[in-house]
């Protein structure tokens, strides 16, 4: 059976003790008054909710799925009072700004908050996992008027929103985006009426039971606009008009998927439907760019749901089913003749310490990335400020592909677990299996992040942001140097940030003469920035785990258990690193075409 646990002790032993949370929060002034113990509770609080309310609809939500029919969509049952108790909870508004009626808490609450949701109920959290996104963009490019409209309802959640991009002949490339926009009145401005017409496809929550209103942020081409991206404007375009009355937006159907049974996957079509420009006339992608790295984020948080709810159910199922007797036995065993905890069994123990080490060091990776980004938008120090939002960017598509590859590869591994019970439908894991895939895919391919990191993160600005950011990893191979038992952990640190300067230079010294290099090398580079980034994580929970001094969280693992997680993953799991660095720096490393 499937159960769901947020480990709301572990989360905060890496957010306060590993990551020092606190220290962060104290130099920024819109976070100055918040107490440790504030933040605890706010993360108890969510784990019930995640636990109590949303993890009971999780098998109902993929087993029943969405329905569809003229008058729009139905979600499982279930999901709209968890909707209702997630809003009135004020969860939508945890890290929107004060001055928007938001609690003004910092972004990493938010990302845990949306690590437990996903790993409650994956198909239901693709709702609300887009408010944060569109509540940015109208924040930060809505005029007054359409503020006054919408930013209150989106902050609450009592309105949801959706990010319309993909369309039949444009996925990946969405310079062949078709939709068009007609302006009514006056020039192309910010906030001038529009009419969209045009269809869209794959559009999350594209419509829903669950709110009376959505709105849409629909990419779309104004008459004259030049070819390609740089021809897009982004249109505000409600599902229900202001005063009250049915737009001409209608969803045509929902797909059949795979896995997120729970979540409608819309195809949606604007039937000159009115709306608004939202940012500057043909600049609609770089307003939009708020909602997709926003989204990214909440994607790689799904990673880490997924890495979470398959270790905890692998970990519960291997200590209650026996089977044979083990070869060697933990030294507190009682004596007997068996059968054994099949958790005993080498090949078992060595899933689920991969299991536990891959979950332990991509949720510190991403705690921190949330940490980042607070800091790169309340930090005083505007150097700060830029430091940490290059790093953000840099991080961003690293962290949406680890995490999401992991999560699928390790759920798929959990179910090895079970053995021919994981392949049944009752035991669950085969769900976490189906719904993890869909995250390597969505928000950019796992291959678009790969390109993305190499040519605009690491090459476009001749390497610098990269080696600032090596620069702070670096600093963590330092601080375990100086202590005698976390040697291993600063040389094995070194050493990846080493591999990552030679791609780097390698990347740059081929790129004139063989301009493809990069983009052959971009997968396996990721691959190794990522082992990278896991070679920090477990170098930092080890530091703490050696400190004596350190107070315990209650509930936590012990600090023994925290350093087993990373030595394993240093031993065991971070030698991978070598053949992606490998394959990395050598240009010369054949990819013919296929035959014909």
């Amino acid at each position: 059976m499937w159960t769901y646990q947020a480990p709301v002790a572990d989360m905060l032993h890496l957010l306060t003790r590993v990551l020092d949370a606190p220290a962060s929060w104290a130099a920024q002034p819109a976070f100055a008054d918040l107490e440790a113990d504030t933040a605890a509770e706010v993360l108890a609080q969510a784990g019930r909710f995640a636990s109590e309310v949303l993890a009971p609809t999780n098998a109902v939500g993929d087993q029943q799925g969405c329905t569809w029919s003229s008058e729009g969509v139905t979600t499982p049952p279930g999901f709209r009072a968890a909707y209702r108790a997630f809003v009135d909870g004020g969860w939508p508004a945890l890290a929107c700004s004060p001055d928007a009626g938001g609690q003004g808490l910092p972004q990493v609450l938010n990302m845990a908050l949306f690590e437990m949701l996903a790993a409650a109920n994956h198909g239901w959290t693709m709702y609300p996992g887009l408010l944060h996104g569109a509540y940015e963009v109208v924040l930060h490019h809505g005029t007054p008027e359409l503020k006054a409209l919408y930013l209150d309802k989106l902050v609450s959640g009592d309105w949801l929103g959706t990010m319309c991009l993909t369309e039949p002949q444009a996925g990946s490339d969405l310079g062949l985006v078709r939709t068009q926009a007609t302006v009514l009145a006056g020039e192309p401005a910010n906030g001038a009426p529009v009419r969209v017409s045009g269809s869209k496809i794959f559009i999350s929550g594209g419509d829903q039971d669950l709110t009376d209103n959505i709105v849409h942020l629909v990419l779309c081409r104004l008459a004259g606009a030049p070819a390609g991206t740089k021809g897009l404007s982004l249109a505000l375009v409600p599902k229900v008009r202001p005063d009250g009355s049915r737009n001409g937006v209608v969803c045509d159907g929902i797909e059949h998927k795979m896995g997120i049974h729970g979540s409608a996957t819309c195809q949606m079509r604007f039937d000159a439907a009115d709306g608004w420009l939202i940012g500057e006339p043909h600049r609609g992608l770089a307003a939009m760019f708020l909602m997709m790295n926003a989204a990214r984020l909440h994607v790689a948080m799904q990673g880490v749901g997924h890495l979470e709810a398959a270790t905890q159910n692998a970990w519960r199922y291997a200590q209650e089913r026996l089977q044979m007797r083990a070869a060697a036995r933990p030294a507190e065993a009682a004596a007997g003749p068996g059968p054994d905890p099949i958790a005993w069994h080498p090949a078992m123990r060595r899933t689920l310490l991969t299991l536990q080490a891959r979950t332990d060091g991509c949720r510190a990776i991403a705690y921190w990335c949330a940490l980042l980004l607070d800091e790169a938008e309340h930090h005083p120090d505007a150097a700060r400020r830029a430091t940490a939002a290059g790093h953000v960017a840099l991080l961003t598509p690293v962290a949406k592909s680890l995490f999401t590859e992991l999560g699928h590869r390790s759920a798929d591994e959990a179910l090895q677990v079970w053995g021919g019970y994981g392949f049944v439908r009752e035991y669950g894991i085969e769900q976490t299996v189906r719904d993890s895939r869909i995250a390597m895919i969505y928000e950019g391919t796992n291959e678009i992040q790969a390109v993305d990191l190499v040519q605009r993160k690491l090459l476009d600005d001749g390497g610098a942001r990269a080696r600032a950011l090596m620069a702070d990893l670096a600093a963590e191979a330092a601080a375990c140097r100086a202590v005698p038992v976390l040697q291993p952990f600063a040389e094995a640190l070194v050493q990846q940030l080493t591999l990552w300067e030679q791609a780097l230079q390698a990347l740059q010294a081929s790129r004139t003469a063989d301009p493809e290099h990069p983009l052959r090398a971009a997968d396996d580079v990721l691959a190794g920035v990522g082992h990278a980034l896991l070679a920090w994580a477990w170098a930092r929970i080890a530091r703490t785990a050696v400190q004596a001094a350190l107070p315990a969280v209650p509930g936590a693992r012990a600090a023994d258990q925290w350093l087993q997680s990373a030595t394993f993953g240093l031993q065991w799991l971070l030698p991978q690193a070598q053949v992606h660095w490998q394959r990395a720096t050598q240009p010369a490393l054949a990819l013919p075409f296929l035959a014909a």
